[in-house]
């Protein structure tokens, strides 16, 4: 059972509304396991005597010591029309510079509620309450929904819809923010709605401040960036803290050839993201009795690589004690939607998924949700249209269900197939694209109940697991 939990208003402390750029939030940081957290915050860069505490019961401790690191871009460079082209859109501006604190929120018990408090030269500036990740055989609920961050109403009701659902974390299956995964698009489309001080259908709520969130990079983040016209771009390695403990990967400073001619530009990014990039691309962590494995399914993956299957192999196969496994992508490899219907290269990791029992995959990029039957499918090579052709097995015992949950807030593509089920691929089960809509999951033990939540709190899908 899922105890039911408030999500604090910050109310208080009025005073010190400029003392942030972006208010505190919560990530799970370099920690694969346990049920420590880390608290982020951006501020000017200002020197301040930085403290952050803890709560329980009466009691408060000191947290980490909070640590920061400098961000900043320069402004992008104009570049000119083609012969009879629109002229592309202006460059971005520079950004300023400011710090980025982490402070590690440790020594919690698993599931535990607790307060926080932040506090610069000893005045508490911040106070927000929390729940420790979960362990172990303890119930717990997440959230997931992708392609979310375009500054619409259903962006905010969707945000305000996961605050009611009270789950003990959210993720994000990639294009977090639109459309460039820039610094500035997180100040104007993210943080304002994850972490609004009201919450409302109108407005968001303050989601991230009392509950983990995370996510894996879509193409939107990191798969197309202009270091040239927005040496902003690719914030995800900047303003995010998540595991460490994947491979170093084909996102490199070598393979994205506009990061950044300007040498300037290209160091700035590189040491605010420090060891973040690339690395944080690719991780896997655990969360109650389930172990999840998050992949970066941009095309300048190879995920035929033989190293890099081996990677994924041997993490499913290390987890095998873990009641469900989870993995989490952009790109979705089996989507009955007209829109990204080619984007499949991700069906070439299926055989992996099946040798080590995954249970759901869990993506985004197509802006509607879909489920698929459980199945089983053999490919691997990719065409130049994205295709992978392959063996298709429906209804397996051995099959693995695929949900894109990428009605978050963006533009919803192909509402006119919701109710044309000729029009579907034989291996999808459910297709909602006239409403935005989340994923509710809630697992108690070897029972898995999930929920399609719409932006106006109406259940349009229901399944199970019983193990």
């Amino acid at each position: 059972m899922i105890i039911a939990r408030a999500i604090p208003f910050l109310l208080a402390l009025p005073l010190f509304a400029d003392t942030f750029l972006v208010k505190p939030y919560l990530q799970i940081g370099n920690s694969p396991t346990g049920t420590g957290l880390v608290l982020l915050w951006h501020t000017a860069n200002e020197d301040a005597a930085w403290k952050v505490e803890i709560r329980k019961g009466s009691t408060w401790r000191a947290a980490g010591t909070p640590e920061s690191t400098l961000v900043e871009a320069p402004a992008g460079k104009p570049i000119p029309a083609a012969a009879g082209k629109k002229a592309p859109p202006p460059p971005g501006p520079a950004i300023d510079p400011h710090r980025v604190y982490r402070a590690a929120l440790s020594g919690l018990k698993s599931g535990e509620e607790f307060t926080y408090r932040v506090s610069q030269n000893g005045t508490v500036v911040f106070e927000s309450t929390a729940h420790a990740r979960k362990t172990g055989s303890h119930p717990y609920r997440f959230v997931t929904f992708g392609d979310t961050a375009q500054n619409t109403p259903s962006e905010r009701a969707i945000v305000y819809q996961t605050s009611l659902a009270k789950p003990d974390f959210v993720f994000i299956p990639g294009d977090i923010v639109y459309t460039t995964g820039r610094i500035s698009e997180y100040r104007n489309h993210y943080f304002p709605i994850f972490n609004s001080d009201e919450a409302s259908a109108t407005t968001g709520a303050p989601l991230i401040r009392s509950i983990p969130t995370i996510a894996a990079p879509g193409n939107h983040d990191t798969g197309r960036p202009n270091f040239q016209r927005y040496p902003d771009a690719m914030a995800y390695f900047l303003y995010w803290d998540q595991p460490l403990n994947g491979p170093l990967t084909a996102l490199d400073t070598k393979n994205i050839p506009e990061l950044n001619p300007n040498d300037d530009g290209r160091q700035q990014f590189l040491t605010g993201a420090a060891d973040r990039f690339p690395r944080m691309a690719n991780f896997s962590f655990d969360y109650g009795n389930s172990h999840w494995l998050v992949l970066d399914s941009n095309n300048y993956m190879d995920w035929n690589n033989p190293e890099l299957r081996a990677w994924v192999k041997k993490d499913l196969e290390s987890a095998q004690k873990a009641t469900w496994r989870f993995v989490a992508f952009h790109h979705p490899g089996f989507n009955s939607a007209k829109e990204h219907f080619h984007d499949q290269w991700m069906r070439v990791l299926s055989d992996i998924f099946e040798e080590e029992k995954v249970d759901v995959v869990f993506s985004g990029h197509v802006h509607n949700y879909q489920r698929s039957y459980p199945l089983t499918f053999n490919g691997h090579t990719v065409e130049k249209t994205g295709d992978v052709a392959g063996d298709l097995k429906l209804k397996s015992p051995k099959g693995v269900i695929y949900v894109v949950s990428g009605a978050g807030g963006a533009e919803l593509y192909n509402p006119e197939m919701q109710k044309t089920p000729e029009a579907w691929q034989p291996f999808t089960e459910k297709f909602i694209s006239e409403v935005h809509s989340f994923t509710q999951v809630d697992i108690d033990g070897k029972k898995m109940k999930v929920k399609q939540i719409s932006e106006t709190g109406e259940e349009v899908d229901s399944w199970q697991i019983q193990k």
